[in-house]
């Protein structure tokens, strides 16, 4: 490999890393850089004359990665609960058929399980960019998610996962698809013109990029500490969801990494049992009223003691540590856990007030 494509690979891989920790702040055009980036990796490599060994199941790990920074800032800035609860769901749904995917290999599962959260995500964030979201009700947000099930997503899964067509491919082979997907977006714009717009009524504001500012009763760190000193408890649903979350995305990376070897069962355990360890330590922290404001300064403090207990785990069993894929594991769990409870009493302030 050249300099050059070692260059160009390192910018890729590290935009695919740190480009969705913009999403909480810049939503949607952060997500939609994310797509793209998605899309044009591979094509990038290849342009420089280098296809990278493996790349595909990082590739696939990336998307599960970046996915799951954009469900934690619905946590941060989404002020439509229902909207939220819909999303929660769509996203812990695709995880599980990813999962099943992965421990499988059958690829129907993929049609049974769509990525609706993909588009759902880029829905609201498209609505609220002019219009507030809080005004729109339960059976919007339902049908928002099930026009993306049924008319998007199924047709794609399917074309991408089952029938694993190539679509530069088959536009080479039929010309005529060119006209079909022009006649399709035509009509998308039609709907959207004709029908959708109608029904949010006049603009609520101007272009909005960034989300609107958390409520200023839980927008400082010693707050939300103080939230979840009041509010939360180790054994608690907040701790199971995140553990689901980080076990469900561990072991789909588990199963995606190329030379991770380590059952899916043990996986899912260790990464439960750190999590629960996390969540003991940031409780205890918050009711003795010990902050750290600097969200890095927090991610790198706690990555430090997951690396501790992960020593002391290996020492105990007498194991050999693997240090690149225990990193590789524990840096995410640390991101996750991190970005999780600093925005976790966020949603929980909001939805007390619409209670």
């Amino acid at each position: 490999m050249s300099t050059g494509a070692a260059l160009v690979f390192l910018a890729v891989v590290a935009a695919r890393f740190l480009l969705p920790l913009a999403i909480p702040y810049f939503p949607l055009p952060a997500v939609v850089a994310c797509l793209v980036l998605d899309g044009v990796d591979q094509t990038i490599f290849q342009s420089f004359g280098y296809d990278p060994p493996g790349y595909q199941s990082y590739d696939k790990a990336m998307d599960v990665y970046y996915l799951a920074v954009a469900y934690l800032s619905t946590l941060r800035n989404w002020t439509n609960v229902a909207a939220f609860e819909i999303s929660r769901f769509l996203f812990f749904y695709r995880l599980i058929g990813a999962l099943l995917f992965e421990l499988t290999g059958a690829r129907w599962l993929l049609l049974v399980f769509p990525n609706v959260f993909e588009y759902f995500f880029i829905a609201y964030e498209a609505i609220r960019s002019r219009w507030s979201p809080v005004n729109l009700l339960v059976g919007w947000w339902l049908s928002v998610a099930a026009v993306i099930w049924v008319v998007v997503k199924l047709p794609q899964e399917w074309w991408l996962h089952v029938a694993r067509l190539d679509l530069t491919d088959q536009i080479a082979a039929h010309q005529w698809i060119v006209g079909l997907i022009v006649a399709i977006v035509a009509g998308a714009v039609v709907l959207l013109r004709r029908v959708v717009w109608p029904r949010l009524g006049p603009y609520d504001w101007t272009w909005r990029i960034r989300p609107e500012p958390l409520p200023e009763e839980i927008d400082e760190a010693h707050e939300q500490s103080a939230w979840r000193s009041r509010n939360d408890r180790v054994w608690s649903w907040n701790t199971l969801e995140k553990v689901l979350l980080l076990g469900l995305v561990c072991c789909i990376f588990g199963k995606m990494l190329p030379d991770y070897s380590g059952s899916t069962a043990s996986l899912f355990l260790g990464v439960g049992v750190t999590v629960v360890l996390n969540a003991a330590v940031t409780l205890a922290v918050a009711r003795r009223s010990w902050t750290v404001t600097s969200m890095a300064l927090s991610f790198a403090v706690r990555l430090l003691l997951n690396v501790i207990y992960a020593w002391v785990a290996n020492w105990f069993l007498g194991r050999e540590i693997d240090g690149f894929e225990t990193m590789f594991f524990l840096t995410m769990i640390s991101l996750i856990t991190t970005l999780h409870d600093r925005w976790r009493p966020v949603h929980g302030f909001r939805v007390r007030q619409v209670a």
